[in-house]
């Protein structure tokens, strides 16, 4: 959760970083690389800035953050994903506001981290350095371990506290104890990076 602005500056050149973008400042048509540094803008001025004054900032911040929303398809609300996020590209993703998702997580499209029927609170929490792959859905009262990977098409509906894994499957179970930084580490030693 951003606090202050060195913490704002913090978050954006983190989401830079796991990006992979070279311009501190989003491209006319990097809607994706846009709507990560409003999201961040948002946290700032709804976590720190209060008062009569920001007023007419925060609801400038705010609709431009919900364009931008609705250009992508995104509907990821603020405070709750860490410090380097990457979203791969512009797709439906929608992530509940109860959930947690930790730092240096990567998201792809058809995501939907969700709660059950009748407990809009109850979300999945999720660690530090994971990999959620295309039309992954997670729901429930729910928590996954650091490091993980989340195999395309997955349905999550229990917990994987075991870091460092590879998860698959509907429902998901453990398919490999290679984790996120294994399987980037291989690939790159087959594609070069």
């Amino acid at each position: 959760m951003i606090k202050s602005k060195e913490e704002l500056k913090l978050y954006l050149e983190a989401d830079r970083i796991a990006l992979g973008r070279k311009d501190k400042k989003p491209g006319f048509f990097d809607l994706v690389y846009k709507f990560e540094v409003s999201l961040r803008i948002n946290e700032y001025y709804n976590n720190c800035r209060h008062g009569i004054i920001w007023k007419p900032i925060k609801f400038y911040n705010r609709v431009k953050f919900r364009i931008l929303g609705i250009l992508c398809g995104f509907e990821i609300p603020l405070n709750c994903i860490g410090k380097g996020l990457s979203i791969a590209h512009k797709g439906t993703i929608v992530i509940n506001s109860g959930t947690s998702i930790g730092d240096n997580c990567r998201l792809h499209v058809g995501v939907n981290i969700g709660t059950v029927p009748g407990c809009a609170h109850i979300a999945p929490k999720i660690g530090d350095n994971v990999y959620i792959a295309p039309g992954v859905k997670l729901y429930g009262n729910i928590e996954v371990g650091g490091g993980i990977i989340i195999g395309a098409n997955s349905v999550v509906t229990k917990s994987f506290k075991e870091e460092n894994i590879c998860i698959a499957g509907v429902p998901a179970r453990k398919i490999s104890d290679k984790g996120r930084f294994e399987v980037e580490n291989y690939n790159k030693k087959l594609y070069g990076g």
